[in-house]
């Protein structure tokens, strides 16, 4: 075969064959061309006893240039590739060197590196025993094309692994990766598996280190963390993911997985989240189940829980403005009007929001995320201020928030046709009326018939449609009640013995 040399075996064989064949079938037989095969018919030496050829076939094209300009140009700066080495030559000597030198220049400058290149890095395989070492990490999944409620849902996952034995974790995140993600995916991992490693790694996650520090130190939460679950703390040199490597492979296999799940279900599109998060849960346990006699060794070397779980949430303050408005950490939220100069305790938990007015819990809302790309994203809930706004209907047309009052797009819909089509007072009276109807229970049922009077171009009639929405007074049966005769009773008194 062309490139590789022919040994003493295959020699050995085509004599052996050529006793019995002809020179091509003889040849055929030990692997060698019939070329190779001629000379060895003439000649009586093997392969090994043969002197190895000391001169050159053809004249090296690189002899003029190597040493004085090839030479010093790797030894400036060793990451040059043959490609821009040639072109230097092309343009230091127009037409002496053309692209049939290439392969020529390549391996040279291979040879060269192998002997008088720079250190390469090495990489140095490691033993991880059962317990001793936890990772978690963040990946970003907005490139399997999942949508929600058909939104593109843009999204994180937060994985767990154990280095050992393979076992992970999995858990959908909304936003960024906060400390607050990180805390309530770690410890959810860990009250999964049923024990603690001694270690927890992580890459340079701002939600544990102070990466800005001059020591990056731990950050105060995360060592209260880790201290709970009584793990040790550790890190990757920033920049180096292979020394993560443990946990940033399973990120590849996890979302392949993913996306060949979403390929075989025929579809990308959920009704709501918990569709999504019961799918992502589902092809994690089938990875776990790979690795159970693993996870069998490790769980028994594996450290015990605490008591309990630490907080899994934030506590930040917020006060109600006049607005009926409350903003944490640049998201705008509203609050019911009773709560306005109350000044209250929000828990920021991965998920969602609650607000607690002393001991007690006043509110619970979805977390707001900057993923949108909005700078200041709101949730604004009309039921929170249509009572105020009911007896201020005429505040609407200009109000800051009015575009976050809508509850679906067809009732946005409806008020920019009656912008248009009425006079500012009746239009901020009608979609008021609206949203009054909206906010007693109807909400789903009132958006049917704006769609249907959006088709026929009809503006909606207040009147009507409250009266169509009204409930419907009940009809109590008449019922009769025949007493019977009192005599009836004797006669019953007069029978008994």
């Amino acid at each position: 075969m062309p490139g590789k040399k022919i040994t003493d075996h295959q020699v050995q064989k085509y004599k052996q064959h050529r006793l019995k064949l002809n020179q091509v079938a003889a040849a055929a037989k030990a692997g060698l061309s019939e070329r190779s095969a001629r000379r060895i018919e003439i000649s009586e030496a093997l392969p090994s006893q043969r002197e190895s050829r000391a001169w050159r076939t053809r004249t090296d094209p690189l002899t003029a240039v190597w040493d004085s300009e090839v030479v010093p140009l790797l030894e400036s700066d060793g990451a040059l590739n043959a490609v821009t080495l040639l072109e230097e030559l092309q343009r230091r000597y127009p037409g002496d060197y053309d692209t049939t030198v290439l392969r020529t220049l390549q391996r040279r400058v291979r040879q060269w590196r192998a002997v008088y290149g720079p250190e390469r890095e090495v990489y140095f395989a490691q033993e991880h025993p059962p317990g001793r070492l936890g990772l978690s990490d963040f990946t970003v999944c907005d490139e399997l094309g999942v949508i929600i409620d058909e939104v593109a849902f843009p999204h994180r996952i937060y994985q767990f692994a154990l280095a050992h034995s393979g076992w992970r974790h999995a858990v959908v995140m909304e936003g960024g990766e906060s400390f607050v993600a990180l805390s309530a995916g770690l410890q959810s991992a860990l009250w999964r598996l049923g024990g603690v490693p001694e270690e927890h790694r992580t890459d340079s996650l701002s939600a544990a280190f102070n990466n800005l520090a001059e020591e990056q130190e731990l950050t105060v939460r995360y060592a209260a963390l880790c201290q709970h679950y009584g793990m040790r703390a550790s890190r990757c040199n920033p920049g180096q993911s292979q020394e993560n490597g443990s946990i940033e492979s399973r990120h590849d296999s996890l979302k392949t997985a993913l996306d060949q799940a979403l390929r075989l279900r025929g579809s990308r599109h959920f009704d709501e989240r918990a569709h999504y998060d019961a799918l992502v849960e589902k092809i994690v346990g089938r990875m776990n189940v790979r690795v159970a006699v693993r996870l069998a060794v490790e769980r028994a070397m594996l450290r015990t829980l605490p008591a309990r779980r630490t907080a899994e949430f934030e506590e930040v303050p917020a006060r109600v403005s006049k607005y009926a408005i409350f903003t944490v950490r640049g998201a705008q939220y509203s609050a019911p009007s009773q709560l306005i100069g109350q000044r209250l305790t929000v828990r920021l938990y991965s998920e969602h929001i609650e607000c607690w007015l002393g001991g007690t819990r006043v509110l619970e809302r979805a977390r707001l995320n900057h993923c949108d790309g909005q700078r200041h994203p709101r949730d604004i809930d009309y039921r929170h201020l249509i009572g105020a706004l009911k007896r201020k209907p005429g505040a609407f047309a200009r109000w800051v928030l009015r575009d976050a009052m809508f509850p679906r797009p067809v009732y946005r819909q409806t008020w920019e046709r009656l912008a248009v089509q009425l006079s500012e007072r009746e239009a901020c009276k009608t979609i008021v009326g609206l949203l009054v109807l909206a906010a007693e229970g109807h909400e789903a049922q009132l958006a049917i018939e704006l769609e249907q009077l959006i088709e026929l171009d009809q503006l909606p009639d207040l009147v009507a449609l409250s009266a169509l929405l009204a409930p419907r007074p009940g009809v109590l049966p008449v019922v009769t009640v025949d007493l019977p005769g009192l005599a009836g009773f004797d006669a019953l008194l007069g029978e008994q013995p």
